[in-house]
């Protein structure tokens, strides 16, 4: 567990500390509320994982490599995006996996590309989020994190 995992523990169980010496009852309805939304969304979160194993079955990190190291820089961008929006990898995943990426030859912009829609948009979490949001709030999140996923790609192109 690294740091700041740890130090997120300790500051939860301080406030909750904290909480419960201020109001016991609130507390405890509140840690009720949680729970029982926790269970309400553990089939579609279940889901999620399942899906996400199956996507990384079918287009493993080798294959993505492959592809988008031969194709021209614009094609590579919107192609490593779309790979990204479909593929949903927890950052301290990420980070690593475009790492190689950048190893095997990869560009830059192209790899930015496909670890801001890793972490921002998540066409596998689209029913989950709608569910919770609304079809206009996640189609617009969706759509706008897409955007902006390419437009820090190029900037992270001309930076490094």
């Amino acid at each position: 567990m690294d740091i700041f995992t740890l130090a997120i523990w300790v500051g939860t169980i301080i406030f909750l500390i904290i909480s419960l010496k201020r109001d016991k009852v609130k507390t405890k309805k509140a840690l009720k509320m949680a729970f029982g939304m926790g269970k309400g969304m553990l089939g579609s979160i279940l889901s999620i994982i399942f899906m996400i194993g199956l996507i990384l079955t079918i287009l493993p990190p080798e294959n993505i490599a492959t592809f988008v190291g031969s194709q021209p820089l614009i094609i590579a961008t919107v192609a490593s995006a779309a790979f990204g929006t479909i593929t949903l990898i927890p950052a301290f995943i990420a980070f690593p996996l475009v790492g190689t990426l950048v190893n095997a030859g990869v560009s830059v912009i192209p790899s930015v590309a496909f670890l801001t829609t890793l972490t921002m948009v998540g066409v596998v979490t689209f029913p989950l989020e709608k569910r919770e949001f609304g079809l206009k709030f996640t189609a617009a999140r969706n759509g706008l994190s897409f955007i902006f996923a390419i437009i820090i790609a190029m900037v992270m192109g001309v930076i490094i």
